[in-house]
């Protein structure tokens, strides 16, 4: 049964307000929730809204789109009545909250509508109109990037600092709320254990996105398709003597929060050692589905091949990496790329021949064998099969699947080196998707080599290990098979110096501790 809607009562602007529901519906086995979405808060009258500024070159599109600006209204004045929360009813059943409750929903409602405010100013709201949720608002996009991150971060330390300052009150208001449905509890702890995690890696993310937003190592936002968030982010050498070897990487994200930034950190440390990283963005789910997704990735990877000779880079000596979803997404690109280029009367703007090979990240290539567990972990299974548009979908979007079918041998055949990289402790993705992965392509004749951490988590290997600093065991493989056959480059690695700690020792033992992942 679907959740009932929490009901807002206040006599003297009910009248007045103007509402959009959004109810959010899902399997029998899912937690159905309805959601109330208020447009305005305070009564003011309107004032036109402008562009912050002109539309850029990111969109082909440069007609000028006319903004409503009736739906851009100061929010109305609202009060929470402390008995509007008192009370829920579970069809037959109604639990009270108590006193307290009325107190602890009055504060939540006035801190939230003060971070509403403030994010508001910070221009996220600029951030959901390039992802089509509101009207259009045209911003540079170097701003968006500060805005995303920003306000990423000040969402996590308020929300953080908050739960904290509430305490028991809060989690007691939460639970009772959600009591009735078992998931409820699982979500609550996830949320705030995110929380705790990101706020002990801080002094890490700081450091990075320093690195990202102000070195001139960097190349933010370049445009590589006429879609939304086609868009890569490049990460150059210091030392331009001479053609380097490149990285297309694709960040993870259970294709829904994938960011072309997540992969600031292992493009800084790869462009130390002179190889040009170019990060590439793609359409997250709801904006895009899973051929969406591919299509973005193969159009970044066309563009990679294609221009990064005005880079410094070298055509020939281009390498294909994707890190969890972005290792599905990474592979069924190539595997797709090869199926064209098998076929007949397919034409294509790369090859799958310019790859040198491909590495995977704690990736999953059976979806199959997925579904249930991303269910048990909180991506549940009605949205997933529609991240993977149906259930019909699922072996087209499996690569383990894929390679075994007879019809694609020749496309199989074109396949470079695969190289999976995996924790052993990785409960996001279990380890035995690359090892049966691996297996399964060595036995169709690619050459396939699965590389399994012992006690390495999901975020061990991308997040915390690389932030200890220090010899990092999965990354010097990476970049040994990168070098493999440049005797200059392998010197250099030699002599290079240990990387650099960004984060202390016990904050990374506490993260990887409440680590949700």
């Amino acid at each position: 049964m679907a959740s009932p809607i929490l009901p807002i009562t206040n006599p003297k602007i009910s009248s007045q307000l103007t509402s959009t529901k959004l109810l959010l519906k899902a399997d029998t086995d899912d937690p159905s929730t309805s959601l109330l979405i208020a447009s305005s808060f305070r009564h003011e009258t309107s004032i036109p809204i402008k562009p912050l500024l002109s539309r850029t070159s990111s969109y082909n599109n440069t007609s000028g789109a006319s903004i409503d600006t009736n739906c851009y209204q100061q929010p109305r004045r609202r009060i929470a009545s402390e008995s509007s929360l008192c009370s829920l009813s579970y069809g037959d059943r109604s639990q009270s909250f108590g006193p307290g409750a009325g107190r602890v929903t009055a504060d939540t409602f006035l801190i939230t509508r003060l971070s509403l405010q403030l994010l508001r100013y910070l221009g996220v709201f600029g951030m959901c109109a390039r992802l089509r949720l509101l009207d259009p608002i045209y911003i540079h996009d170097s701003i968006l990037d500060y805005i995303r991150c920003f306000s990423l971060a000040i969402v996590i330390v308020s929300l953080f600092t908050y739960s904290i300052s509430r305490g028991c009150s809060c989690l007691s208001l939460s639970f009772c709320i959600l009591g009735r449905k078992r998931v409820g509890y699982r979500w609550i702890i996830k949320f705030l254990a995110l929380g705790c995690y990101a706020f002990l890696l801080m002094p890490g993310f700081i450091q990075v996105g320093y690195y990202y937003f102000f070195s001139s190592q960097v190349r933010r936002s370049i445009v590589y398709g006429d879609q939304p968030r086609n868009r890569l982010d490049l990460y150059l050498p210091k030392n331009n003597d001479g053609p380097k070897p490149v990285v297309a990487f694709i960040t993870g994200g259970a294709w829904i929060i994938g960011y072309k930034a997540w992969g600031s950190l292992l493009g800084q440390q790869l462009a130390e050692r002179d190889i040009i990283v170019a990060c590439i963005d793609y359409r997250n789910f709801p904006q895009g589905t899973i051929n969406d997704m591919v299509k973005d990735a193969s159009q970044g990877v066309s563009f990679v091949c294609n221009n990064i000779t005005e880079y410094g880079g070298d055509p020939n000596r281009v390498f294909l990496m994707g890190q969890s979803a972005g290792a599905h997404i990474a592979a069924c690109t190539l595997l797709e790329q090869a199926m064209k280029e098998a076929g007949e009367g397919e034409s294509t703007t790369w090859s799958v021949s310019q790859i040198k090979a491909y590495f995977g990240l704690s990736g999953g290539y059976n979806l199959f064998n997925l579904v249930d567990h991303f269910h048990s972990r909180g991506l549940y299974r009605s949205i997933f099969l529609s991240i993977m548009e149906g259930e019909e979908s699922l072996q087209r979007f499996s690569p383990e699947v894929m390679v075994q079918d007879p019809n694609n041998r020749h496309a199989v055949s074109l396949l470079p080196p695969i190289f999976l990289f995996h924790g052993t402790a990785d409960y996001s993705i279990p380890v035995d998707a690359s090892k049966n992965f691996a297996e399964t392509l060595q036995k169709v004749g690619v050459k396939a080599t699965s590389f399994l951490y012992e006690g390495k988590t999901h975020t061990d290997l991308f997040l915390q290990d690389p932030m200890r600093g220090g010899t990092d065991e999965m990354f010097e493989n990476i970049v040994s098979i990168i070098h493999a056959g440049d005797t200059e480059a392998i010197a250099k690695d030699l002599v290079a110096p240990p990387r650099r700690r960004l984060v202390p020792e016990f904050m990374l033992k506490l993260a990887r501790r409440v680590s949700p992942f």
